[in-house]
């Protein structure tokens, strides 16, 4: 979708990602951000909790977020920053080897600020909700 201003993006425009969470994402994620909690990379400790198993950081899902908005633009005449994550809620665990669906919808337009606002939803392999957010992007010159 080509354009230079907000007038010319569409409330409603959508896209979506999908990705299986591997063990090499969270382990590279973990070496990137020093995010070495034992939540994320000892199964055996994982075991003696209420998660079973272990668990995707809540940050490398907000980063599959992140791949979906990149998306929706790809062809936008200007670029795009985030301006932040509002009202991000992890409502399930997401485990090594789920398959994530990242649902990206533009909500909003703020056409004086040239800000979009987003909602995100990301569902499990189940179809089970696992996290949701307001993504709010800035264009920029």
């Amino acid at each position: 979708m080509g354009g230079r201003t907000v007038d010319d993006i569409s409330v409603g425009l959508s896209t979506s990602f999908t990705k299986t969470v591997s063990e090499s994402d969270v382990y590279l994620f973990a070496g990137i951000t020093g995010d070495l909690d034992p939540n994320h990379v000892d199964e055996e400790f994982c075991r003696g909790t209420s998660l079973g198993h272990r668990v995707a950081h809540g940050a490398l899902i907000v980063g599959y977020m992140s791949a979906a908005s990149s998306r929706i633009l790809e062809d936008f005449d200007r670029p795009m920053v985030s301006a932040g994550y509002d009202r991000i809620r992890f409502l399930k665990p997401v485990y090594l080897g789920d398959t994530i669906r990242v649902d990206y919808v533009i909500a909003s337009l703020d056409p004086t600020r040239e800000r979009i606002v987003a909602k995100v939803e990301v569902k499990n392999q189940r179809g089970e909700l696992v996290c949701v957010a307001d993504h709010i992007m800035q264009l920029v010159d």
